[in-house]
């Protein structure tokens, strides 16, 4: 029976084994971001599963049984599993994802986006914290532990996907044909952050959901003048516009109807918990580059509509002339990309068909208006009362030297409320990236202080889950 004392001299010694191999740590990490493993992109449908066959082969080789490529209708899901801790121990799911964003516009990045760059005790490239770096984490805490110990003190299962972002299509199909692979007692998401750049850790309990859409509006068969056409033939790109400045009211409320039906509101407690949390308005200004925050929802702190409120935001618009000089037409269509980031209780199919329905409603008759649905999915809560949620801290506290902040995030993570509805299974959201890290946008980076420390509170973190009792841990999945 491992003691305590043994528990720490093996944890101890899994973190000198983190510290003693960070140089070729990094060089490996450099090797791993460099393939431009962009999900969105066609042409880069080789990279993609080239390093899914990566984490495959790496996995193999620091002890991982049955590492495994599965085939999807899109992307490949990589799992498997490190099952020596014995039946008495818990079990946790380990989720990340492998795939990056585009990273255009290319001009705006200072050093090519898969050539890593370190920096100010940062590493620049696409992917190093959304989320390729966070993935290498949790492979070098495994593969601490196996070197220096022989095993873990938990079971570890593992589900890297590589379709997150672009809305995660297989994973509910998935989840539901190969659960048996899955199944856990807890899961632990690394696709997040701490709450601030100066490495306050932070544990998340609630993720958004998200639906998509793509619109169109079509006018004439062609572009045609509009000194001969205007005030005759409506434009579509003017249709598209007085639609889209029609979905919002002036407190930046969406006005579909219906939207908020199922909006769970946050309770006292919620907004005591919101106004307790260190945050400076002037300097995330500043670091945004914005002179302020918009104008929200009236009765809600500007941290609660970033991660607790439903939003809605044109994520791109394009059509007619944008080149050189002038062009006089008058185009024969306009398009554009919108979202909503959703809250619990919110179903973002009835969402889906909602905004659907009503942009087709409000389209005037001199146009034809096409909505496209592109992806979507659920929010998620875990209760912080969860019994993970002690383990967890204290792991971060170790690690980071100071308690963690307890955060919801304004993002989704598709695959936690897919966990959860198909399996029960509730999820610790344990991030490390750095919250201005330029996720989605050029020069995204992440500090290596977060990538070493990160590594660290994972070492804990499997020692101070494996000193748990399984039952109690499960029992904690449905609370």
């Amino acid at each position: 029976m491992t003691t305590q004392t043994d528990s720490v001299r093996m944890t101890d010694a899994a973190v000198a084994h983190l510290r003693e191999n960070d140089e070729a740590h990094l060089a490996q990490l450099d090797a791993f971001l460099s393939i431009p493993t962009i999900s969105a992109d066609p042409e880069r449908t080789a990279d993609v599963r080239r390093t899914a066959e990566w984490i495959v082969e790496e996995m193999t080789r620091i002890g991982i049984e049955r590492a495994t490529l599965h085939e999807t209708s899109h992307h490949p899901i990589v799992t498997g599993e490190w099952m020596g801790a014995g039946e008495q121990a818990p079990t946790v799911l380990v989720y990340c994802h492998y795939d990056v964003q585009p990273t255009d516009p290319l001009d705006e990045w200072d050093h090519p986006p898969f050539e890593p760059h370190h920096a100010e005790d940062r590493i620049y490239a696409r992917g190093a914290g959304d989320d390729k770096g966070q993935l290498f984490m949790h492979l070098k805490a495994v593969e601490a532990w196996m070197r220096t110990a022989g095993g873990l003190p938990v079971n570890l299962r593992f589900f890297f996907e590589g379709d997150e972002e672009v809305g995660s299509e297989p994973i509910e199909a998935f989840i539901a044909e190969h659960g048996d692979l899955l199944r856990a007692d807890v899961c632990v998401v690394s696709d997040g952050d701490t709450f601030d750049d100066d490495g306050t850790p932070a544990i998340g309990y609630g993720l958004r959901g998200i639906a998509y859409w793509e619109v169109r509006v079509h006018g004439p068969r062609h572009d045609v003048h509009s000194g001969q056409y205007g005030g005759g033939v409506d434009n579509p790109a003017n249709v598209l516009v007085r639609m889209l400045a029609s979905l919002t009211d002036a407190d930046g409320r969406f006005t579909v109807p219906g939207f908020y039906d199922e909006v769970r509101d946050l309770t006292p407690e919620e907004h005591d918990a919101y106004a307790e949390l260190p945050f400076d308005e002037r300097a995330w200004a500043q670091e945004t580059g914005v002179p302020g925050p918009m104008d929200g929802e009236r009765g809600h702190s500007l941290l609660e509509r970033l991660s607790a409120r439903p939003t809605f935001d044109i994520n791109g618009i394009w059509g007619g002339y944008s080149g050189e000089g002038a062009k006089t037409i008058i185009p024969a269509w306009a398009a554009a990309k919108i979202s909503t980031r959703l809250v619990p209780d919110q179903d973002y199919r009835e969402i889906e068909r909602s905004v659907k329905a009503h942009l087709e409603s409000i389209a005037p008759p001199t146009c034809q208006v096409e909505v496209k649905v592109i992806h979507g999915g659920a929010p998620a809560i875990t209760p912080l009362d969860h019994p993970g949620i002690p383990p967890a801290s204290r792991a971060l506290e170790m690690a980071f030297g100071t308690p963690p902040l307890f955060q919801r995030s304004g993002g989704s993570v598709p695959v936690v409320a897919a966990l959860d509805a198909q399996l029960g299974l509730k999820t610790l959201m344990v991030g490390f990236a750095n919250p201005t890290g330029n996720f989605h946008a050029p020069n995204e980076w992440m500090s290596l202080r977060n990538l070493r420390d990160g590594m660290v509170a994972l070492v804990h973190l499997w020692a101070e889950l494996g000193a748990m009792d399984a039952e109690a841990l499960r029992d904690g999945r449905g609370s």
